[in-house]
């Protein structure tokens, strides 16, 4: 009896043991886990952690709502001339936002990228490679590719599944028949061939243009030194000529000075003269004159003297015979 009953116990250890394994389920971070019952998708969503569930009832999935790249590879492509083209690789990055999950994953499932993201590729690059032909898919227009599919991708997302971000597209280049390869491989070594006989002839012509820049400045330079040296040689002439003008205004000046001198003291002397000159001043020189003359006149003709200079001889000879007369009338 003790036997049966701890068997029984062991079986459901066993049993509870295998229940809680199946019950309990983890969530990793930058995930979010929905889950279905019967086929059925429940309206609560779990955090990143450990969560319990029903076993064989219940399933959950884990949606990812950080930062993922889905990667599309080899997608057929056939341009408006009918060359059938693969890109082997299309990465498209992609956020789902955390309020979206529930919604996308309801209207799109739980694998929602295939729908809204990988069958969109197809289709909007098939859209593009029809309206172009090969020279502008493979070479002319393949730099716009990238941005033309985030645009249309984005443009659907926004009334398809809001919450669904599309954040860059990267297209490698595609492949396309090998003979047709072959010809723009030797297209683009012409190219090559143009650009380095442009890129010396570009050589060329800036070396013409230094070279005559070099010739110009040396004749800027050469010309400049003959102005300085013309100019320096007309600063000292106009020097020189200041200097002779600055020397003739001061002996010019010198010789006003020394004239206005001379007049100003012939001036004075005359003035000095006409005070001197009074009648009073003229009969003390008169007598003064007298004075120092050895000899005495006497007779009627003495004041003429004074007045006719010519006279005095005559006056002489008179004032001789009188004073012989008065020198004996003395005696």
């Amino acid at each position: 009896m003790a036997q049966p009953a701890a068997v029984l116990m062991v079986v459901a250890a066993v049993g509870l043991g295998v229940v809680i394994n199946f019950s309990i389920h983890k969530i990793e971070e930058g995930h979010v886990g929905v889950y279905y019952r019967g086929g059925a998708l429940l309206s609560k969503t779990s955090e990143p952690g450990y969560h319990f569930m029903l076993p064989a009832l219940t399933s959950f999935r884990s949606v990812q709502t950080t930062l993922q790249t889905d990667e599309v590879k080899n997608v057929p492509c056939g341009t408006s001339g009918g060359v059938i083209i693969y890109f082997e690789r299309i990465e498209v990055v992609n956020k789902l936002d955390i309020n979206a999950v529930f919604d996308i994953v309801k209207n799109y499932t739980a694998d929602y990228d295939k729908t809204l993201i990988y069958n969109k590729i197809h289709h909007e690059l098939n859209q593009f490679c029809s309206a172009h032909n090969l020279q502008e898919v493979y070479i002319d227009l393949f730099d716009q590719i990238d941005e033309n599919l985030r645009k249309a991708l984005q443009s659907d997302l926004y009334d398809m599944a809001p919450g669904l971000t599309v954040q860059a597209v990267r297209v490698t280049k595609p492949k396309i028949p090998e003979q047709i390869r072959k010809n723009y491989e030797a297209m683009e070594g012409e190219k090559t061939k143009l650009l380095i006989a442009i890129q010396k002839q570009k050589v060329v012509e800036k070396e013409a243009e230094t070279d005559r820049k070099r010739a110009i400045i040396e004749a800027e330079k050469i010309a400049q030194v003959a102005k300085i040296q013309w100019d320096q040689k007309i600063m000292e002439k106009e020097s020189e000529k200041k200097m002779s003008e600055i020397e003739d205004s001061t002996l010019l000046a010198k010789e006003h000075a020394k004239a206005d001198a001379e007049f100003y003291k012939a001036q004075k002397e005359a003035e000095s003269n006409k005070v001197k000159l009074t009648k009073e001043y003229l009969e003390m020189l008169k007598f003064q004159t007298l004075a120092s003359n050895t000899k005495i006149y006497y007779g009627n003709s003495i004041p003429s003297m004074f007045v006719d200079l010519p006279a005095v001889g005559a006056a002489e000879k008179s004032c001789g015979g009188d004073s012989s007369s008065s020198e004996n009338k003395k005696r």
